[in-house]
């Protein structure tokens, strides 16, 4: 009898609908075509054990099975599911006509219990676009899938309730999910807020200015200036996740088995630390089978750099087309898959390699060109990415001890930085492609970050006297931008344009002198 079930493999951040087609023919053999990999293929010890351990029958005779589209590779072990219940329909131990426009996909232990799965949440959105009606998959992947609607989602803890589902014995309970209740319920719970920074006021407005426009940061200082203890603090300022940035980050994270058991969606902007010996395939994505890395884990989120002059050149170079283009595209011989990587960049580094180039009171021990070498580290075209260049510095023994009444904590900050994005909402409202200040292009800082006369010339002089470098001229005027909006200005004055003038140390010839 050859009867059919269905499941999916996943590309990218998408799904395709595999067609698993099951037959059995007098004799014993097994036969597994479609181009399975080794986990799959294994899948015949783990099926017949769980069909055997739910008090079932396991068809002795000669089975094929057939994995359709037979050009794409199959992956993985979420296909221990559809291949059982395709075995039982096949064996007549189920009805065929129970698998009509039903998904399937679930890991099997070898007791029948069913394991999580990766990438169900764009299984489920795949299943709702090619038609499906029902998708039944692991209990523990319940929630993820219910965001889908329009597609009833049968969770299971054990191949013998799926199987009395299908007969009608005793049905499986439908999951039902609200999103947008639940996306309105969520409760953003930061472990780092601002309040518990003692001065630093200066990174403080730094950071909402990045925060404001979406720039990319770098923070240089001295060990122990509190760079890293910063860094941490920026998601607890940003504007909170709108439902489809929400949706397309839960996705990433579904497909990289990333999400939390115990959460259906994800509602906070991701912070991602990857350590600077991090591998450029672990940081980009790829692999032999490609899979989300740390830049796509960071979508819609801050990637924290510490230690940049640490991290291999190669590694720093892979950064510089998704900084551009906020995707990254994984090219192997037969496919290729894109992956989001809309992320702020923040970076933390030394002025030199002991720490203390600058510093006001230690003495740099770095002998001729150290500092130069140092910096050289990271490339200049890295660098032009860059709009924000921090110089951090400790804080003193007496600001330590106490609390000045200027401190605001990070309700305060996010309040006046979701405000400013409010204006680029409306600003970029026919700008598909431009969410935020940082992301204008050259057209558009001309119509939207113009200057006067004075102003012009006040730029002209600062880039004369500071040295600083042709690359720096279309950043300054971005992060302009960004402080007149969060001062609620229509225009670019110019106490907004010499703030942001100060921001861009590292382009200055004579800063490592």
């Amino acid at each position: 009898m050859l009867v059919q079930t269905f499941g999916a493999a996943i590309y990218g951040i998408a799904a395709t609908t595999v067609t698993i087609e099951v037959r059995i023919d007098k004799g014993v053999n097994f036969m597994m075509v479609g181009l399975p990999d080794n986990a799959v293929k294994e899948s015949q010890q783990r099926v017949k054990t769980s069909i055997e351990e739910s008090n079932l029958k396991w068809p002795g005779k000669a089975i094929t099975i057939n994995m359709a589209p037979a050009d794409i590779r199959k992956e993985g072990t979420a296909y221990d599911l559809p291949l059982a219940v395709g075995m039982l329909a096949a064996s007549e131990q189920l009805p065929a006509s129970a698998l009509e426009k039903t998904m399937i996909m679930g890991e099997l232990s070898l007791d029948g219990s069913l394991r999580y799965i990766k990438g169900a949440l764009p299984i489920a959105l795949q299943a709702k676009d090619e038609g499906f009606t029902r998708f039944i998959l692991p209990e523990v992947n319940g929630p993820e899938a219910a965001m889908v609607e329009g597609l009833e989602v049968y969770p299971a803890a054990h191949l013998s309730q799926v199987v009395a589902h299908l007969k009608g014995d005793v049905p499986l309970q439908r999951m039902v999910i609200d999103t947008e209740a639940l996306f309105k319920e969520r409760i953003e719970n930061f472990q780092f807020d601002f309040s518990d920074v003692k001065g630093q006021e200066n990174i403080k407005r730094a950071f909402e200015i990045a925060a404001a426009g979406g720039h990319n940061a770098i923070l240089i200082g001295p060990p122990g200036a509190g760079k890293t203890m910063l860094a941490k603090r920026l998601p607890s300022i940003l504007p909170p996740l709108n439902l489809s940035e929400s949706l397309e980050t839960t996705k990433i994270h579904s497909v990289a088995g990333r999400l939390r058991r115990d959460d259906a969606l994800v509602t906070s902007r991701p912070f991602r630390a990857p350590h600077h010996t991090v591998s450029d395939v672990a940081l980009v994505g790829g692999g032999g089978w490609p899979q989300p890395g740390e830049i796509s884990l960071a979508n819609n989120g801050v990637l924290f750099l510490d230690e940049l002059p640490e991290f291999k050149r190669t590694v720093l170079e892979v950064l510089r087309q998704p900084l551009e283009d906020r995707v990254v595209t994984i090219s192997r011989a037969r496919f290729s898959v894109d992956y989001p990587a809309s992320f702020m960049l923040v970076a933390a580094m030394n002025p030199c390699p002991c720490g203390f180039h600058n510093h006001p009171i230690k003495k740099c021990v770095c002998h001729g060109d150290a500092v130069q070498r140092y910096l050289n580290k990271v490339s200049g075209p890295l660098l032009d990415r860059i709009d924000l260049h921090v110089e951090v510095t400790p804080v003193d023994y007496e600001e330590l001890l106490t609390r000045p009444s200027s401190e605001v904590n990070s309700k305060d900050i996010r309040e006046r930085v979701i405000k400013a994005r409010l204006v680029q909402q409306a600003r970029f409202a026919d700008h598909a492609a431009v969410h935020s200040n940082a992301q204008m292009s050259s057209s558009d800082i001309r119509k939207y970050a113009d200057i006067d006369n004075d102003s012009r010339e006040m730029l002209k002089n600062a880039m004369k006297r500071l040295n600083l470098s042709a690359r720096a001229y279309d950043r300054i005027l971005k992060v302009a931008r960004t402080i007149a909006d969060l001062a609620c200005s229509a225009d670019i004055q110019q106490p907004h344009l010499a703030e942001a003038i100060q921001y861009r140390s590292l382009d200055r010839e004579s800063w490592a002198e």
